[in-house]
């Protein structure tokens, strides 16, 4: 499947990491769309086409909150997880919500990456992350 672009949808957690993930997937045609709670998510998910959500735990929202609604309407949407730390129960909660990975902070961008790559393989039989472009 030939993928023209991209939509990643990635919530606001307070700090620089939504404008980096914008610099670097610039580079790859991604378009990162950027919302404050689940509610703007949601009104997103029903306008456009979203290929993935990176997910700040940490956020005022709570990532797992965006996720479940996100869940409710868009049960096939793939998902990457990050949080400060991943300790079992909050692995499990995202296991129990089909996210795709849990990547601790900070983020490490060549790993973010490569979970992008084997995810857009998956899903879309896409080698748009592929780590040598």
């Amino acid at each position: 499947m030939v993928i023209d672009y991209i939509n990643v949808l990635i919530n606001d957690a307070g700090w620089a990491w939504p404008e980096a993930a914008r610099q670097i997937f610039s580079s790859k045609g991604v378009q990162l769309l950027l919302v404050k709670n689940a509610e703007q998510a949601l009104n997103i998910l029903q306008h456009r086409r979203i290929h993935t959500a990176i997910v700040d735990m940490d956020s005022e929202t709570g990532g797992l909150t965006i996720i479940k609604v996100m869940r409710s309407g868009f049960p096939l949407l793939p998902c990457i997880l990050i949080a400060e730390t991943a300790e079992q129960k909050l692995l499990s909660e995202a296991l129990e919500l089909d996210v795709f990975s849990v990547i601790n902070k900070p983020v490490n961008i060549l790993l973010l990456q490569s979970q992008l790559h084997r995810l857009f393989l998956k899903k879309y039989g896409s080698s748009v992350f592929a780590l040598n472009c």
